[in-house]
């Protein structure tokens, strides 16, 4: 917008702006350029429009150039969706509290530990009163406070079930990070919990929501890559305290499979959009190295899917961070490389266009993972839509990890995988989270 007076010319509509306005008159030439209910001069009869909270502008730039475009209307305070944050560790400090701010439905109206003088410094950093501070024993007193309509739990693999199960019975939908449980008998204690409840229950598998994986889904379901022949991917982090709740097998229920190779497997099950029908796999730890005393530092699995398709999966503990993956199909592949990241991720895919072989890097803005799963999951609240990525999808990745380490148990004989009698996911999500 000009902060200068604007010299006497005449406009395409023939009307001619004041040579030097006095301060009344640039006034109401400045409203005239920021308020949506009056035309801008030099836009002739366009003008900001408002349908329900979507606001749009009239464009100030040449046809030559991207246009720009606002994002998609946010909640008032009010109509968020509050959320009950259930575990203070490393995610929820550095990921989950910074992307309430990047939310377009939701808030944080509540928070649970077992350290209340860390949950009270958190909870006057983001206005949560501190009657609305709960600690494991009062988690049920959640059941008054009306506020709390999601109770998203970041604990332990071990106490997942137990606090999704108190949760439903509390009266409060839930979405739990993955992996879903220690056992599908545990998972599918969680989905009846919910069900009988009558409250929704969602697995916190944030690719499903990335854009970049959403676009190579989207790839695949177009036939872009032609029909699916492989998928290779590896995923890997050296981990460093041997103390940590991940490297204890009452906790964690196992090691790199059911923390880092559970992206590899869900991503070849959503990218493909089938089920494995066998599994052969393998574990193994350094000797030695006291971080693998209970559970595997490396597993590799492998994937047979009834279309003929398959999967070569790597995931490590003790390797350098190392996250990518590969879709091969007959006419062309899909790549991440990093795939799993928080936030950096970078898509390239090749395809024959014309005479020539293209490897094209597409610009796909980045958006914060765990505010698009989130917002998904307020979404659905609001609109009582089933969510993407339910407890039943949760269950499916804990059966077949069941199946590889009981693959690994007999050096990698092939374990029969049955299909599932009903689908996994609910709706896709919008495409604005």
């Amino acid at each position: 917008m000009p902060s200068e007076p604007i010299n006497a010319e005449p406009d395409r509509s023939g009307r001619t702006f004041p040579s030097t306005p006095d301060r009344n008159g640039r006034r109401r030439l400045l409203l005239q350029c920021a308020a949506g209910s009056l035309v801008p001069l030099w836009a002739g009869a366009a003008s900001a429009q408002q349908s329900g909270n979507a606001i749009t502008l009239p464009s100030i730039s040449a046809p030559t150039e991207a246009p720009e475009k606002l994002p998609p209307p946010a909640d008032g305070p009010s109509r968020r969706v509050g959320f009950a944050i259930v575990g203070l560790g490393h995610l929820t400090l550095e990921r989950l509290m910074p992307a309430f701010g990047q939310s377009k439905h939701c808030k944080p109206v509540a928070l649970v530990s077992g350290d209340r003088d860390k949950a009270l410094k958190l909870a006057r950093q983001h206005d949560i009163r501190e009657d609305a501070v709960y600690d494991y024993r009062s988690f049920d007193r959640i059941a008054q406070n009306p506020e709390i309509e999601v109770v998203y739990i970041v604990l332990p693999n071990s106490m997942h079930a137990e606090y999704t199960v108190r949760a439903a019975r509390a009266g409060k939908h839930v979405l739990c990070e993955k992996p879903m449980a220690m056992s599908a008998s545990e998972c599918q204690q969680m989905i009846d919990a919910c069900r009988t409840a009558g409250r929704k229950l969602m697995v916190a598998y944030r690719s499903q929501y990335e854009p970049m994986n959403r676009a190579i889904r989207k790839m695949v379901v177009d036939k872009q890559l032609g029909t699916l022949k492989e998928f290779i991917s590896t995923n890997s982090q050296n981990q460093g305290d041997p103390n940590q709740w991940r490297l204890k097998k009452a906790l964690a229920g196992g090691g790199a499979l059911p923390d880092i190779g559970l992206y590899c497997l869900n991503a070849a099950r959503f990218l493909s959009g089938e089920e494995p029908t066998e599994v052969m796999a393998w574990t193994d730890s350094t000797p030695g190295d006291v971080r693998f005393r209970e559970v595997e530092e490396n597993v590799h699995f492998m994937l047979r899917f009834p279309s003929g398709f398959r999967a070569t999966c790597h995931a490590s503990y003790g390797a350098h961070k190392s996250q990518m993956l590969r879709l091969m199909g007959s006419d062309g592949w899909a790549e991440l490389d990093p795939g799993y990241a928080y936030e950096g991720n970078r898509m390239r895919y090749a395809r024959k266009e014309g005479d020539r072989v293209v490897t094209s890097e597409p610009s796909i803005p980045q958006k914060d993972q765990f505010a698009l799963e989130m917002d998904h999951m307020a979404e659905c609240v609001r609109t009582d839509r089933t969510p993407h990525t339910p407890g039943e999808e949760g269950l499916q990745d804990q059966r077949i990890m069941e199946a590889i380490y009981a693959s690994a148990r007999a050096n990698g004989k092939a374990m029969a995988l049955a299909q599932p009698s009903s689908p996994l996911r609910g709706p896709e999500p919008t495409s604005n989270g």
